[in-house]
This record gives structure tokens, sequence and C-alpha cells, in this order.
């Protein structure tokens, strides 16, 4: 049989960024930026006290190891600077990764605003900058004023509290990844040493040896680990900035979102461990659990907290510490590098960002999600002139005399001041000129059971809505999430399919659709729903055909609406898709409790409960 010419359709795979938008997550940023606040308070004070000659005697203790007639040392500085910080631009490199694989910058439109004013607000900060520092020592630092401080960027926006923070933060945090990979390559590019050609060639092929540790059959761990000290050591030796070497590593590593094949191996192991435990089962089920997420989510979730609560409150606490005496501010206040990170964080950032924002709407080269506004831009433009943790490297490598050190550590201080006070301004007056609506949280359109996919009475107290993708492997009916939450409540109960198809993780998803839409016509929508979920993985037409004929479809009709592109076929589905768009929907399922958005897992029993409350 023919298969029916295929609409190309643009429902992009947005993903959530589920590492950083749950509410414990968010809790712990903001406690990683209470924490790194903490420090670099400690270090001004220690710096500024009767013990001042200890914190300066403790930066500069040398610490080593010998191995026969191998003999290695640096300071306590440079060790946190040069070697643990490997470890921050380890974790920047993982999330650089997954955000451009699966994450929110695979959705071109939507990325194009936050990466274009990334762009934007590295450039004319270091243009401000070097305005004000034309020439001389001081034009060397202009990579002080590039980059922006991701964990202070968050926990300002969790202090400032604007109205519905979402979408400012998840703009903020794209724009922030992008933000770092330019300072990273600037750093790579400008604040490297005098170069040694044979070290790096070594780097090279220790890097081809990284890229082919994805097909070793185990062990991954092991080998990252040993080639990435190795690399580490080369790019030293190279005269490349040894902290790249995380950066690295961190892009060879794979990731990927959990499939279905390894969860449902997981389920199976479980299952065997609870009928009979042991400990072979026991590691079994762990391993298989463990491969069902990408090395690169694993090694976010083990090391971003070593990173977040241990490594940055250290960089912070050896690299805050400036001297604020009357000397050294006065020097500040006189100094043209002082004002130019000012100028170049505070005033830079915010026109930079702002600027491109409204040039990209304005010629329609992007969008920006539902709910933002350049009014709300505005504000976490402002509040991207906080610079602190590359800011402080930069300085450390980009300046050699203490006394400019102090004077740029000053700028970058205030300018951090200032951009959260700006910052807080311009939400605070938005917010109050023109309050934002939330975007999302209630169901658009309100169910009509002369139009929707309806189970149960038409007229039950509680309602369930899910917008989902017969390709999805956890969408509810699935999982058989639905079937147990129906079973519970009975009557009492109606539940409603919409579509939303994300042909760009499930290819075959809007051709399920269709195929359902087509079997709805004849009264068959729930017998061909129940096909296509048991055979996720095999859904070309070939087989489609094949599911509609063991569905009671009348095939002949089936074929014509589906072929000939019925109208009422294809609008069920777009109509469907189009709000989950306007909705600002990023992934399936999404489920609507009541008419508003369920938060959280989606499980029999914590659908049970949100319903329950929602009863009460």
């Amino acid at each position: 049989m023919t298969e029916p010419a295929t609409q190309s359709r643009g429902f992009p795979l947005r993903p959530s960024r589920l590492s950083r938008g749950s509410t414990a997550n968010k809790t712990t940023d903001n406690t990683a930026a209470a924490l790194l606040l903490f420090a670099t308070v400690i270090a001004i004070l220690w710096a500024n006290s009767p013990w001042a000659e200890a914190y300066s005697a403790l930066l500069h203790t040398e610490v080593g190891f010998t191995v026969g007639s191998f003999h290695a040392e640096m300071s306590v500085q440079h060790l946190v600077n040069d070697a643990l910080m490997t470890f921050f631009f380890f974790i920047v490199g993982l999330e650089v990764t997954r955000e451009f694989t699966i994450g929110e910058l695979t959705d071109r439109s939507r990325a194009a605003v936050p990466v274009v004013a990334a762009i934007a607000g590295l450039v004319l900060p270091a243009v401000v900058f070097l305005a004000l520092n034309p020439s001389g020592e001081n034009a060397a630092a202009w990579g002080v004023v590039i980059s922006t401080d991701t964990a202070f960027l968050v926990g300002a926006l969790a202090i400032i509290k604007p109205v519905f923070p979402a979408r400012v933060r998840l703009f903020l945090l794209t724009l922030a990844v992008v933000d770092d990979v330019g300072a990273l390559g600037v750093i790579a590019l400008f604040y490297s040493d005098e170069i040694q050609w044979v070290p790096l060639l070594v780097a090279a092929a220790l890097l081809a040896a990284l890229a082919a540790v994805r097909y070793l059959p185990k062990a991954h761990g092991p080998a990252y680990t040993v080639l990435g000290v190795a690399l580490w050591i080369a790019l030293y030796m190279g005269g490349v900035h040894p902290t790249l070497a995380g950066v690295a590593v961190a892009l060879l590593i794979p990731v990927f979102t959990p499939e279905r094949q390894p969860v449902e191996r997981a389920v199976e192991q479980i299952r065997a461990f609870r009928q009979s435990p042991n400990s072979l089962y026991a590691r079994a089920a762990s391993r298989s659990l463990q491969d069902s997420i990408s090395i690169n989510e694993r090694l976010q979730t083990a090391v971003g907290p070593v990173v977040s609560f241990g490594i940055l409150p250290l960089f912070a606490l050896v690299n805050a510490g400036v001297k604020l005496d009357a000397a050294s501010v006065g020097a500040a206040l006189r100094s043209p590098l002082t004002w130019g990170i000012v100028a170049g964080l505070v005033i830079g950032k915010f026109i930079g960002i702002t600027g491109a924002t409204w040039f990209m709407r304005r010629t329609g080269l992007g969008v920006l999600a539902p709910g933002l506004t350049l009014r709300r831009i505005m504000g976490g433009a402002a509040l991207s002139g906080i610079g602190f943790t590359i800011s402080l490297f930069i300085v450390d490598i980009a300046i050699e005399d203490p006394g400019r050190q102090d004077q740029a550590r000053i700028g970058v201080l205030a300018a951090s001041v200032l951009a959260f006070v700006f910052g807080w301004a311009i939400f605070r007056i938005t917010d109050w000129l023109s309050p934002p609506e939330p975007v999302g949280l209630h169901l658009l359109r309100p169910v009509d059971p002369e139009r929707d996919h309806l189970r149960g009475r038409p007229d039950a107290p509680l309602t369930l809505v899910e917008y989902g993708d017969f390709e999805c492997p956890f969408c509810s009916r699935a999982t058989g999430a639905i079937d147990e939450v129906r079973e519970h409540f009975g009557d009492e109960l109606r539940y409603v399919w919409r579509h939303f198809p994300l042909e760009r993780a499930h290819p075959r998803a809007f051709d399920a659709a269709r195929a359902s839409e087509a079997a709805a016509q004849q009264g068959l929508f729930w017998e061909m729903s129940r096909q296509l979920f048991a055979h996720q993985d095999h859904l070309e037409w070939s087989d489609i055909y094949r599911y509609a004929v063991a569905a009671g479809c009348d095939i002949e009709q089936f074929d014509n609406d589906v072929r000939l592109h019925s109208s009422k076929v294809l609008h069920r589905v777009t109509d469907d898709a189009e709000d989950a768009e306007a909705m600002d929907l990023n992934a399936t399922p999404t489920l609507f409790v009541n008419g508003v958005r369920h938060k959280g897992p989606w499980d029999a029993a914590s659908l049970i409960r949100a319903l329950e409350s929602g009863r009460s």
C-alpha cells in the first residue's frame, strides 16, 4: 500500500532543563549562591583583618609531591585556580554539551535570541572596557568583563523574586551557557602561555583516545579519569591553560535522553529482585538503572554538588580577598582599570543583551518564549553584569601586578553589587507597571466532550488531560499509569487525550497521531491508540496499516482519510499541538489536573494524590 505523503510539521522538542527546574534544585542553586557569597565576605574580612598576613601566607603556601627524582609543586592559590577549577569547567562543558544536544539550544528559533544576546553580551562589554583602557597593561584585562557568574545570577533572581520568574530564568540560563562557551574560548585563545607544540600533539592524541572511550564495553569512568588527568598535564606543559582539559573531556562525553529498552530492562530486573532479593539481582538492577541515564547527566549529578558546595566557595575564598583600606579604594577610584570593569559589566552587558534581543525580535530572526517581554529581558540583562567566578579567574591570569589586581577585584565586586541593585530596580518597576501573566499554568482550551477524546463520564467531577504522543515511551498510556488512575477513581474521573507530537525526538509521532484520528472517524480512536502504544518501536506506515486492521478499521476508509489528508484528521492533530505550543509545553507527557498543570512525577500514585487534593 502506498505510504501517505508526510506533511512536515514544526513542533520542536524543547526538553525541560529538569536539572535546574525543580523546586529542590532551585533551592540547591540558591544555597550554593549563598555559600559562594559567604566565602566572598569571609575572604574580604580576612584580607582586611589583623590576620591579613596569615591569609596572604596561606595563598602562597607551596604544596606538592615527589616521586623518585620527579618533584612538582604549586601554591595553594594556583592549586585551586589551575587544578580544582578544572572541575568547574568540566561541569560547564557537560552543561554546554547537554543543552546543544537535547536541551534548550536544540530549538533553533527559541535559542537564536539568547545566543545572539549572549554574543553581544560578550563583545560589547569588552568594547566598553577598551574604550576606557585602549592601550598599555590594562588593555590586556579586557576578558575580565565578558562573563556572567551563573551561580550568583540564579541566587540574585531568587532574592529579587520577580513575578513568574521561570521563563526569564530559563532565558538567562540559556544565555549563560553561550556566555560560558565564549569565556572558555577567550581563555583558550588569549590567556594561554607560550605554546609548546610537542605536549600539544600529545594532547591531541589524548583527545582522540577520549573520543574513543564511549566505544569501550565497560570501565568508562576510569578511562575518562586517567586520560583526563593526562590531558591536564599535557595542556599545562603545552602552555594552554590546563583548566580547559575539563571542558575538552566534558565535550567528548556522550549525552542522550532515556530510551525505552534500557528503562524496561531495569524494570524487569527490579521486578526479579523484588521477587527474589539477592546481591546479584541488586547489582544488575542498579547497573541497568544507571545505564538508562547518560554518563553526562550522571556526572553532573555526582560532580556538580562538589563544585557548587566545595570548589567554588574555596575559589572565592582564595581570590576575593582584596584590601579595602583607604589607599586601595582611593587607587581604585582613580583607576581606569576599575572603572572600565564596572562600565563593561554594568553598562556593556545591559546594552548588549537588551539591544540584541530587541534587534532579533524586531527583525523576526528569533522569537521569545511565551510570557517573555523585552522589559523582563532588561531586568535579566542588568543582573548579567554580576561577574565573579570567571572574572576573578581572568584577573589572576591577565594581570601580574598585585596592586592592579586589587583594583580589578574591587571593580568586579563593585560591578556585581551595582548590577544586582540595577536588576532589582528594573524588575520591581516593570512588575509594578505591567504585571506579567502566567503561561501554561492553566489549560488553555476547556475540555469539550463533543470534540475531545474522552474516557469516563463527561460530567465527572475530576478531570485529567494529557498532552502526549504515541512514540513517547513515558506517556501514561504506554506505562499503564492512566489505567491505574482510572481504575482507582472509576466514574469520578474523566480522562482526555490531546496530541503533542514531538517530531524531533519522535519522528513518527505526527504520522501516528494522524492515523489515530483517521481511526477516530470510524469511532475507533481508543482501539487504535492501544495498538500504537503497544508497538511504539514500529510505527512505519506499513506497520500502521496492520494496526488499523487489528483495531477493526474499514481499511479503505482509513486509507482514504490518511492519504488524502482529510482536513478533519489533520486539523485535530494540529489544533492540539498549537494549543500546546501556545501554553509553552515542552515535553511529553504533560498533564493537567482539573485544569491546572501538574508539576512533578506522573506515576499513578502521584497523579492519584494530585487528583485527590484537587477534589478537596
